[in-house]
This record gives C-alpha cells, sequence and structure tokens, in this order.
C-alpha cells in the first residue's frame, strides 16, 4: 500500500455531477481530488443508442465560467450550436463530457474509490483501487444512478438466472435480436429501450400500470421565437416550459422545507414517467403496450419467463417472454452505496420511514452535507432533498455552486 497522505476534498465521481463540482472548486482554489472514470455511468449503464430526454438548453455542465456548455463543445466540433427540436444523443453527450473533463477538470485521477470510511479524529479514510490510502477532511459523493436501480420484488428472484435485468444493465440491446421481451414501466427509459429493441428486431411488449404519455414538442426551435402570450403563461425554465417547472427549476432550496409527502410527490409527478416527445412515433403502433396492468407474479419456464400480470379489475393474464427488462426507474437508498463502509452508511442520517421516493435517501443541510460534517451527496442522491431538478443534468449548477460555497468556506476557516 502506498504511503498515507491528505487531500481538503475528494470527489467520488466523474460523472456530470462530480465533473462540476470539482470545477467550481478548481475555480474557488479548494484544493482537491477527483476519481473514476469520466462519464462511466452514461458509457456502461446506458443504451450507445439512446437520446436525452432533455434538451439541448438542458444539458449543459455547469461550470464556473461561460464557454463550457453543449452548445460550445458543438462549435468546437465545427458543428451547428443545436436547436431545442433536435435531440441529445448519448454518444454526443458522452464526447461533450470528456471534452469538459479535459478543459476543466484535467485533475482527474482515472482509478475508482474501493472504500470510504471516518478517522478517529473525524476525517474521512479513503481507499483507492491502486492501493493508495489518504484522509480528506471533506468527501463529495457523486456516483450517479445506477447503485439506485429499481426491480420491482416480483422479479429479483430471477435476477441471477440471468432472465431478469434493468434497463441500467445494457448499453447494446442487439443481442435480443428474435427474442421476446417483456419491458416493465411506462417511463422514458422503458419506452426507449422498447424502441431499440423494436429497431434491433427483438419482439418487445411494455406491461405498464399507467397509460404511457409523451410530452408536446417544442413551440420553437429557439426559446425566444415563442410567442409572447406563450411565454407569459407558459414560462421557460432550465427543465422545460411552465410554472410548476419553473418552480422546480428555481426553488430547490425552498422545497427541501416541504413536508416529505409533497416533496415525493413532486419528485414522482414533476416529469414523471413519460416518454419524449420524439419517441412517440418509435412506439406508438410499433410495440404493443399493455396498460392499466400490475406484476402479480413472475416464475421461471421453459428456459423463459412466465409473467402473471393483473389489471384494476382484479382479472390476471398471463404472459410469457425469453427475457423481461425492468425499466421501473431508481430509488435512493444510501445502503446500496457500496464503496460507503458498513460504519458510515449506519451513522448517515436518512428517511428511515415515508414515501418509497424518500425513504433510504440522506437527510442533507442546505447546503448539501448529511448528518456525518464533511460528508456531501450529490446529484440523485440529494433529489429526495431538494426535488425533481437534481435527477437532471440541469441541477449541476444549483449543486456545484451549493457545495463549493461550503467547502471554500471551510477551506478559508481552516487556513486563518
Amino acid at each position: 500500500m502506498k504511503p498515507s497522505g491528505h487531500t481538503e476534498v475528494a470527489v467520488v465521481g466523474a460523472g456530470p455531477y462530480g465533473l462540476s463540482i470539482a470545477a467550481h472548486l478548481r475555480g474557488r482554489r479548494v484544493p482537491y481530488r477527483i476519481f473514476g472514470e469520466p462519464m462511466e455511468g452514461w458509457r456502461s449503464h446506458m443504451p450507445r443508442e439512446m437520446h436525452l430526454k432533455s434538451s439541448p438548453f438542458s444539458s449543459s455542465i455547469a461550470a464556473p465560467a461561460p464557454g463550457h456548455g453543449l452548445g460550445d463543445f458543438r462549435v468546437q466540433e465545427g458543428r451547428h450550436p443545436g436547436r431545442e427540436r433536435e435531440p441529445v444523443p448519448l454518444s454526443e453527450f458522452v464526447r461533450y463530457g470528456i471534452w469538459f473533463q479535459q478543459n476543466c477538470v484535467p485533475e482527474l485521477e482515472r482509478t475508482a474509490v474501493r472504500c470510504l470510511d471516518r478517522t478517529h479524529d473525524g476525517r474521512f479514510r479513503v481507499t483507492l483501487d491502486s492501493g493508495e490510502e489518504f484522509t480528506a477532511r471533506a468527501v463529495v459523493v457523486a456516483t450517479g444512478v445506477h447503485p439506485f436501480a429499481y426491480v420491482p420484488r416480483e422479479l429479483t428472484g430471477l435476477r441471477e438466472d440471468g432472465l431478469v435485468s434493468h434497463t441500467a444493465d445494457h448499453t447494446d440491446l442487439a443481442a435480443f435480436e428474435g427474442r421476446r421481451v417483456v419491458v416493465v414501466g411506462s417511463g422514458q427509459s422503458a419506452l426507449e429501450t422498447s424502441a431499440l429493441l423494436h429497431e434491433a428486431g427483438a419482439r418487445p411488449t411494455v406491461v405498464a400500470r399507467t397509460r404511457p404519455s409523451f410530452g408536446p414538442p417544442p413551440e420553437a426551435d429557439w426559446a425566444r421565437d415563442r410567442p409572447l402570450h406563450a411565454r407569459l403563461m407558459w414560462p421557460e425554465a432550465v427543465m422545460g416550459t411552465g410554472w410548476p417547472l419553473v418552480v422546480c427549476s428555481r426553488g430547490p432550496a425552498a422545497i427541501r422545507h416541504l413536508p416529505a409527502h409533497i416533496r415525493a410527490h413532486l419528485l414522482r409527478t414533476v416529469l414523471g414517467p413519460s416518454g419524449a416527445w420524439w419517441l412517440r412515433e418509435r412506439v406508438q403502433g410499433r410495440v404493443p403496450v399493455m396498460s392499466g396492468r400490475s406484476l402479480h407474479s413472475a416464475a421461471r419456464e421453459n428456459g423463459g419467463v412466465r409473467l402473471r400480470v393483473s389489471d384494476p379489475g382484479g382479472d390476471v393474464e398471463t404472459l410469457y417472454a425469453d427475457h423481461v427488462i425492468a425499466g421501473t426507474g431508481y430509488l435512493v437508498d444510501i445502503d446500496r452505496v457500496a464503496l460507503l463502509s458498513p460504519e458510515l452508511r449506519r451513522a448517515v442520517r436518512k428517511n428511515a420511514v415515508g414515501p418509497p421516493q424518500l425513504a433510504g435517501a440522506p437527510q442533507l443541510s442546505a447546503d448539501f452535507q448529511s448528518s456525518l460534517p464533511g460528508l456531501y451527496f450529490a446529484g440523485l442522491a440529494a433529489a429526495p432533498t431538494f426535488g425533481p431538478l437534481l435527477r437532471f443534468v440541469c441541477g449541476t449548477g444549483f449543486t456545484a455552486r451549493r457545495i463549493s460555497d461550503s467547502l471554500a468556506a471551510g477551506n478559508a476557516a481552516q487556513n486563518k
């Protein structure tokens, strides 16, 4: 093992949130180290042919200075900065994230954090896959969404048999060509996965509790071209158009003070399960959809899966598939962040009870700090506290500013 050292801040994760926070720390001259493969979650846990649900306007990683947005990257590649009616391909967004890292966070250390623990004096002990061990005054956990992939309990028993997976388990759906695949869910990941399966030659069927819906297309390629009455009635926000999105975009600090059941309602309903407007023609009339159905049971049969689903009246139908993919989203549970030592997981105060969207999530202060001083959580792990903005790339600005302000103040106090 390499000799132990010390750093002021360790940032764990090199996706949009980790990179944005590191860039802001760099701009504030706060000593830090950041670990991970750039955009790893986007490269390893999403189908390569997918597109982002968010528009180009809402898909920039926040930097402390202008010139590092998605449009700037496109210009650097010699292309047009983009229009609202042009969905962002995953491959492009990954290239953009790597470009952002190279320009704003060149100090990235491309090794993983194996374990995070606490020392007797209240610092954090960080152990890397490389074997190095060091301490940090503060740690920012920005490990993305993959640890929180949710699979309904009716399906979990078949995961070990390779008959059930989550949408986050696939980068290439061509392997399902010719096979019967049931996709469970009605959100973007479920619907886009079903479209990609169909286009890859598979035979998908969507099973969903609600009828899949699709958002409306943008009214114009540029926000400034929207009619005046539309801009007044449905104002523009970083998350989209309309007053609910304005509130969630501009008010995450206030959302933190709302009762738990209201925060859970916002997480469930604001930009909740639905498909992007450009996905409608790839699903409707092409992929069979069984809406109004709930999972009743699942069992292995003849090398495949026998699914029983029930409708609101209680009638049960039987489906047969070669494989089932859960497009059922993510539920934050800090106990599933494996790099946190068992002692740390026990010490972090969580929402032990409450709606499923909140239970298991860390309780965070206004600056994203957990009940353990110096331990911060960013990205989806913070959404149960600050609302739906933190489910999207456009939440990086609010998050990075808050966390970097807090850590810069702590660094200044340490140096007095």
